[in-house]
């Protein structure tokens, strides 16, 4: 039951409709309240709150969002104070100062307060997109970069706060005159009732959701590494016990012991604490195996189900022709005894499977007596050789899921063709009914999903392992240097959304620049082959060394040791640009005169010389170059660019991957950069000046081994198979 906001009409509602929205609060909100009133927040309960500020810090308490309202007494503090600060942007002459003095405060800053979206962010930004025209034309320059690169991050997270409406535009604005209130009206039979569109979020609801009552579950199956697939699945899922303040269950479908290993479950694990997902629950669905096993027997025994030995091809085809199998009509007494045979993997019931005897006239073929339990005598991960039987997912997740309390099952709508069966099984047993919701898989240009299709790549050498930075797997991504932060706000930006979309990466990779750009330390490297050195015959000498930013509008990406030097390497395309007699600029140093350019019969540069001109004016130049000192401290790297796996945007059903394998999806390119990169660690994410964003992956060990980065996307590249950017 929603909570209902009576507010007058001279008040601007938006700023609490907005984190009511972000913190997933449910209300409904009418100008039913005469001029200058206070607002009314009237709770399910019955209770009610009066003031604006006394209804925003009601609804970030109540918010299950890490941070929402603070995560310690400082920083709920400071979230008051942004609160409290927020009416000066409806203040006409105040305005300005007020951008001014939160652009300034946001330069080194992602979010107000602390390191995530905070109720401080939802009602400034609301501040802001109430100004309405004045901010829209201000943000639209480079007056506010700060301010309007935070306010485009906050709309991108949730896209919900775009389709507020039926609240004033803008703040302090006065209400609407009767004349257009009425005309208003007549355009529109809309009730006067504040409605957040569910396009492209998750404010949808669930059916016959009750609050407090909801629990989800997220069941991975411990096949593999978890991908970008399963991460929406698993914020989806959250997503909705946190809304109707329910339960999620994390449980491990681990039914196939052919396919499943405990290295699986642990990264799995680490992987959901790595996007702060984290269940109420954990469970495996072999921990049911013995009341699964008793309800088959019961279904047997009940003639709801029988033993077959069918040839699995065989089966299929008779399957997708209606056609029953020889086995259907057998006596309850000699499937229990062959039920026996395949619970002891003998010889003989290896060869059997168990059947639910659904409709084999079925127009939906998933209700074609699909199989419930198979033999496997390999050993389960957990319980070893205990069983030799196992059951399929359709048979045990709709069991699982009703005697777990789940009450709404969430999956991709690729499953959506077996909600049918999943229904029907589930009245089979004689359980609860549980909802199934469906929600669109993410799908991705040039990009395999499929677990057992990544596993070939694993087993045949084609990758390092299931965090292969090529990988669309979670640990994958993140080692080609995607940050978390984007990766949630990527999959919560696409919402619950039903419908089916082919994905491009560009999207992602833009949003992880936004959160990068501000941060990451900038350093120096010039390509080994066909490096040019510039002898600056007035050059300095001894060399010197200053110490500078790392990130000259980011300090706390710390310093680094910068040596300046008679003779200083540049790279070739650089290099040939350059004429006799043209001046330069040498980044963080100054101008210099090309006097002298040596070139080959094939016009490739093989050396320079010129003179250091400091006084000149770095506007005047045309090329601004990136460049090293000549000196032995210099570090060797390994710069890796990579490109997809498959060279078809999409496969189609039933296509063979094997077919459009990319043949070369990796290149290296050797470099030399600044010594003070003898200091990166591990995943630090870092920009080459003039060359792209790269991800340390091998840091410096001794100076005959390259430190190895790899090349991070950036958005702007409309890659195809084979265009990597440093081929």
């Amino acid at each position: 039951m929603a909570a209902t906001l009576s507010y007058p009409p001279d008040l601007v509602a938006l700023p609490i409709l907005a984190a009511a929205a972000v913190g997933g609060f449910q209300i409904s909100a009418q100008p039913s309240l005469p001029p200058s009133s206070l607002p009314v927040l009237a709770l399910p309960s019955g209770e009610e709150l009066r003031g604006a500020n006394t209804a925003l810090r009601y609804i970030g308490r109540v918010s299950k969002l890490t941070g929402f309202y603070g995560v310690d007494s400082l920083t709920t503090a400071q979230v008051d104070e942004w609160i409290d600060y927020s009416p000066i942007f409806s203040v006409g002459a105040e305005f300005e100062k007020a951008c001014a003095y939160t652009n300034s405060f946001l330069e080194l800053r992602t979010f107000l307060v602390g390191y995530d979206v905070s109720i401080a962010d939802v009602v400034i930004w609301a501040a802001l997109a109430g100004a309405g025209r004045r901010w829209d034309s201000m943000r639209s320059g480079t007056k506010y970069p700060h301010l309007a690169r935070w306010y485009t991050s906050i709309a991108n997270e949730y896209p919900s706060l775009k389709n507020l409406t039926g609240a004033p535009k803008k703040f302090g604005a006065p209400a609407p005159s009767a004349k257009a209130a009425a005309s208003k009206k007549d355009k529109s039979a809309s009730s006067s009732e504040v409605s957040v569109s569910s396009e492209g979020s998750f404010d949808v609801e669930l059916p016959d959701a009750e609050m407090g009552k909801v629990c989800t579950r997220f069941p991975p199956e411990p096949s593999g590494y978890l991908h970008i697939g399963h991460a929406k699945a698993a914020l989806l899922n959250q997503h909705f016990a946190q809304k109707y303040k329910g339960r999620l269950i994390i449980r491990f479908d681990d039914t196939n012991p052919s396919k499943e290993k405990d290295e699986f479950v642990e990264t799995i694990l680490q992987d959901l604490d790595t996007l702060g997902v984290k269940g109420d629950a954990l469970t495996y669905t072999s921990d049911y195996f013995e009341q699964l096993m008793e309800m088959a027997e019961r279904l047997i025994k009940e003639g709801k189900a029988y033993v077959d030995d069918t040839p699995r091809e065989q089966m299929q085809k008779e399957r997708m022709d209606g056609i029953e199998s020889k086995c259907r009509n057998v006596s309850v007494e000699e499937n229990l005894a062959l039920w026996k045979e395949m619970i002891a993997g003998s010889e003989k019931g290896r060869l059997y499977c168990v059947r639910g005897k659904l409709d084999m006239q079925a127009l939906n073929k998933t209700l074609r007596d699909p199989v419930y339990y198979r033999c496997n005598p390999t050993p389960h991960h957990r319980v070893g050789t205990k069983y030799k039987v196992y059951p399929t997912y359709d048979f045990a997740c709709p069991y699982v899921d009703s005697v777990e309390g789940v009450t709404h099952a969430l999956r991709s709508s690729e499953y959506h063709d077996r909600n049918d069966q999943y229904y029907r099984i589930l009245e089979e047993m004689g359980l609860k009914k549980v909802h199934v919701w469906d929600f669109s898989r993410l799908n991705f240009v040039y990009t395999l999903l499929s677990k057992r299709k990544l596993q070939w790549f694993v087993d045949n050498g084609w990758v390092e392992g299931w965090d292969d930075p090529r990988f669309p797997t979670v640990r994958g991504i993140q080692r080609r240097g995607l940050t978390v932060e984007a990766l949630k706000q990527f999959i919560l930006s696409q919402g619950a959304s039903k419908n089916l979309n082919l994905m491009e990466w560009d999207k992602l990779w833009t949003i992880n620049k936004k959160i990068i750009d501000p941060v990451c330390p900038r350093h120096t490297a010039v390509l080994s082959e066909g490096k040019v050195l510039l002898d600056l015959t007035n050059g300095p000498e001894p060399s010197f060394v200053r110490v500078l930013d790392r990130h000259k509008k980011y300090p706390a990406a710390g310093k680094k040791a910068t040596t300046f030097t008679k003779r200083v390497w540049l790279d070739q395309v650089d290099a040939a640009c350059i004429s006799n007699g043209e001046e330069v600029t040498l980044m963080d140093w100054g101008n210099a005169i090309v006097q002298n350019v040596e070139k080959d019969e094939d016009g490739k540069v093989l050396g320079m010389s010129g003179v250091l001109h400091l006084e000149g004016s770095v506007k005047t130049t045309k090329l601004k170059l990136t460049w090293l000192p000549e000196i032995t401290e210099l570090v060797p790297l390994s710069l890796v660019e990579l490109d997809y796996m498959i060279t078809k945007k999409k496969l189609e059903e039933g296509e063979d991957f094997l077919s459009v394998l990319n043949p070369k999806t990796r290149w290296e390119i050797e470099a030399i950069g600044d010594a003070n990169m003898r200091n990166l660690k591990k995943g630090e994410i870092i920009q080459l000046e003039r060359k792209g964003y790269f991800i340390c992956d091998v840091p410096y060990f001794r100076s005959s081994k390259p430190i190895v980065l790899i090349a991070v996307p950036d958005g702007r590249q409309k890659a195809s198979p084979g265009d990597a950017a440093l081929k």
